[in-house]
């Protein structure tokens, strides 16, 4: 069954990639219709954690951001499609990063990077950024059930180059490359929601008392990487611009969980400036604690 799914879906998702932009937009808006005004996927969900970040704006404020945010959600799996054939140069305009001159100069050092990345704007262009540099990037990714669909997102994020790299193969990957003396750079998405009984730390999240991930924090400690938080803004439909903030060259001689601490505010500055483009959709805090 998950074959003949994948068989099914494929040449669909492949013709679509190949669409112009003005028509995958068009496909998109008709998206948002369904998903928002007839279906309402994940409302509950949506307002909710609205509900909790944003307790002082009125219901018709979350209700203007809600509906924003639906619409970049659409946009933004179709740009995930387009990805299965967009070519390096579209990608390369559409999707810029300010100062890259940053990651030059850790490579110049000899110094690995950990790039601690959210759920805001467009992570799943980012991959374009291993055409610019010199190390070896890394994506870290949680394997998919349909094994024909889990091949298909690591050829679509590793189309330009990175090598996408499961959860559980990362840490091996990496104390392997630092032995024979390899440069790397490693994309984490680390605003996720670690298991009850499987994290190490609680910290306040948008004003919200909940378990973080801190495995990006620790590898880098133990292996003596930088950390980096790769701030992705939407400049307008289509198109991104991306800036690496340094967060410590040297974490290991920072207290723990302080490296955490400065992306968790990162990302709440993020969205206290433009709330639209953060994953409204994900349960990030289920796991909180209640008065």
């Amino acid at each position: 069954m998950q074959r003949l799914i994948y068989i099914v879906l494929y040449p669909l998702m492949w013709v679509t990639s190949k669409l112009p932009f003005w028509l995958l937009y068009l496909k998109s808006d008709f998206l948002f219709f369904l998903a928002y005004r007839v279906f309402g996927y994940r409302k509950k969900v949506v307002m909710g954690n609205l509900d909790l970040v944003f307790p002082d704006k009125s219901r018709e404020q979350k209700k203007i951001i809600a509906r924003r945010f639906y619409t970049h959600l659409c946009d933004l799996i179709f740009e995930t499609i387009k990805n299965l054939t967009i070519s390096e140069e579209e990608s390369t305009k559409r999707f810029q990063f300010e100062n890259i001159d940053l990651i030059h100069q850790y490579a110049e050092q000899n110094k690995s990077v950990m790039l601690m990345c959210a759920h805001y704007a467009s992570w799943e262009w980012s991959g374009i950024l291993q055409k610019q540099i010199s190390q070896q990037g890394y994506a870290v990714y949680k394997p998919l059930d349909n094994p024909y669909f889990d091949r298909l997102v690591r050829k679509i994020r590793g189309r330009f180059g990175a090598e996408i790299v499961s959860n559980k193969n990362i840490v091996p990957r990496l104390f392997r490359d630092k032995k024979d003396g390899k440069v790397n750079m490693t994309l984490i998405l680390s605003d996720q929601t670690p298991k009850l009984g499987a994290f190490k730390h609680r910290d306040h999240f948008m004003g919200i008392d909940v378990p973080v991930f801190t495995g990006t924090e620790e590898l880098a400690k133990k292996l003596g990487h930088a950390c980096v938080y790769l701030q992705i803004e939407k400049v307008k439909r289509g198109y991104y611009s991306a800036r690496f903030i340094p967060l410590s060259d040297d974490p290991a001689s920072l207290p723990d969980y302080e490296i955490t601490r400065l992306f968790l505010d990162n990302i709440e500055k993020q969205v206290a400036e433009d709330p639209a483009y953060y994953l409204w959709s994900h349960k990030r805090w289920k796991h909180r604690l209640t008065p």
